[in-house]
């Protein structure tokens, strides 16, 4: 079978999921053959332990129900399986740092993130994560763990470095594969505070706009409302509180794309306050005297980041099966500004 035989769909790479979805419908002329063996000669990079061990944990699933290894695919089986490209055990080193864990049971975590941490190891970063400070939090609860278990400790999302707010994280391949599926069916309640520049004409609406890579700038995003690149990403919009040259807005996610949020509300003409990404760490609404200019920057000052906060997470629970929500507090960086930003337009 070649390649244009196997129909590839929704591989989220440029989102905040950490899983990429592989969507593939086997050819007519297809014989019988073990899943294990076919998903090696069709899925670059991947070992034969990798694949059995996805099987096993249920991220392997045919005509929607999962299956043994020796499995042999039929003509006309739909295969989805969820490939992880969070990093590997071997490159998390286990390092101590304080988490802000909001609650914990045998299947995951909730933390609550503080801006400026990064989720996750990577190019340029390969310590100091928040990644590698879990491995050491599981390593003081369990010695025995070694680079496997921690390679199956399941980051199924991420936020941005400089983005405070909730993350969940799975402890065991269930509720990692179970959380995974609800990510990518857009079930996941995720609600986001952001102090945004401008005010707006309606209390509420929705931006509807492809997010993905700039064309020319590769490390930021841009927004494509022709939907002629990018994945599709929509934004619901609530404003919750006005202060004339700003305004406090709430914003839920439909989609999970990377940098979704600040990219919209670019696009709309309400950068974020202080994205020095996305325009918003100038003055964007206001004339520039010297009295405003000043209170602006002391604004910046005492929110190095742009204001943008994940406040609430709910999700169906992986093993109860009851529905979860968890809040977190506006962090103390931007709760100054919010508060300086009130007093600012009462005295005017």
């Amino acid at each position: 079978m070649s390649k244009k035989d196997i129909e590839i769909e929704d591989d989220q790479l440029e989102t905040e999921s950490l899983y990429e979805k592989l969507v593939m419908t086997i050819d007519k002329g297809q014989e019988p053959l073990r899943i294990d063996k076919f998903l090696m000669s069709r899925i670059e990079g991947a070992t034969r332990n990798k694949i059995q061990r996805g099987i096993d944990d249920e991220m392997v699933l045919v005509n929607e129900k999962p299956v043994k290894n020796n499995y042999k695919v039929r003509p006309g089986d739909k295969l989805v399986v969820y490939t992880s490209y969070a990093p590997e055990g071997k490159d998390i080193l286990p390092e101590e740092m304080p988490l802000n864990i909001e609650y914990e049971d045998e299947s995951l975590m909730i933390i609550n993130k503080p801006a400026g941490l990064v989720v996750h190891p990577g190019s340029g970063n390969p310590g100091g994560t928040l990644v590698n400070g879990v491995a050491y939090y599981l390593k003081q609860q369990n010695p025995t763990l070694d680079e496997n278990d921690l390679s199956r400790f399941g980051l199924v999302h991420r936020i941005d470095k400089n983005t405070s707010g909730l993350l969940v994280m799975a402890k065991t391949p269930k509720a990692m594969t179970d959380l995974a599926k609800q990510f990518f069916n857009h079930t996941v309640h995720r609600r986001y505070i952001a102090l945004v520049w401008g005010d707006f004409e309606k209390d509420e609406g929705t931006v509807v706009a492809h997010v993905g890579r700039h064309q020319r700038f590769r490390k930021i995003f841009t927004a494509y409302p022709d939907g002629d690149h990018g994945k599709d990403a929509i934004t619901h919009y609530k404003v919750l509180e006005r202060f004339n040259y700003v305004t406090l807005v709430e914003c839920r996610l439909e989609t999970g794309r990377t940098h979704q949020i600040r990219v919209h509300m670019q696009l709309i003409g309400h950068p974020l306050f202080n994205d020095d990404t996305y325009g918003g760490d100038r003055i964007v609404k206001g004339t520039v005297f010297t009295r405003y200019k000043q209170f602006v920057e002391n604004c910046f000052n005492l929110c190095k980041r742009q204001a943008l906060h994940a406040k609430e997470l709910g999700f169906i629970h992986p093993v109860t099966r009851k529905q979860v929500l968890f809040e977190s507090e506006i962090p103390d960086d931007m709760q100054a500004v919010i508060e300086k930003w009130r007093k600012y337009i009462a005295d005017k």
